[in-house]
């Protein structure tokens, strides 16, 4: 199973992801949207590639239908998907803490906009960073899951 990972997109109506993002977002499977949308839109057009899990982010409208986290099961691992703004600690800790009774394989988070992936605990942290806000980051980012039974292969692709 192959799923792209995106976050803090803080896209304005009329707005769109950048061409980069649309020419990877091929033979994907599932993409996953860690919060700050800012634009619900997107979510229709992602929608039209592969199904869309997403959770709200601190710059998303409380009215915005979408869970402050969520748990997706694919290929029998489990992913904890979060903005990672609440709690105490760096962002990483904040967006671990969120699932730290579940039993989850990966979390999935956003917030700072830094690309991030660690090992922490046998649970894969991953952040995609942003492809549209890269605030301090040299370079624009997203990210991709490979999922096999057994396996889980990370990667950022920076723009």
């Amino acid at each position: 199973m192959r799923i792209a990972v995106l976050s803090d997109t803080h896209l304005r109506v009329g707005k769109s992801l950048p061409h980069f993002v649309w020419e990877h977002l091929t033979q994907i499977d599932m993409i996953l949207h860690a919060g700050d949308l800012t634009h619900m839109g997107l979510l229709d057009e992602l929608a039209s590639i592969a199904p869309v899990r997403a959770v709200r982010g601190n710059c998303d409208g409380w009215d915005v239908p979408l869970p402050d986290r969520d748990i997706i099961e694919c290929e029998a691992w489990r992913i904890g998907l979060v903005h990672g703004n609440v709690g105490k600690g760096n962002t990483p800790e904040r967006a671990f803490a969120q699932f730290k009774d579940l039993s989850v394989d990966l979390v999935v988070f956003g917030h700072s906009h830094t690309p991030f992936m660690e090992w922490r605990d046998g649970i894969l942290l991953f952040n995609p960073g942003s492809p549209t806000d890269k605030r301090r980051e040299p370079q624009y980012s997203f990210g991709l899951l490979d999922i096999q039974p057994g396996q889980v292969k990370a990667k950022h692709l920076y723009f």
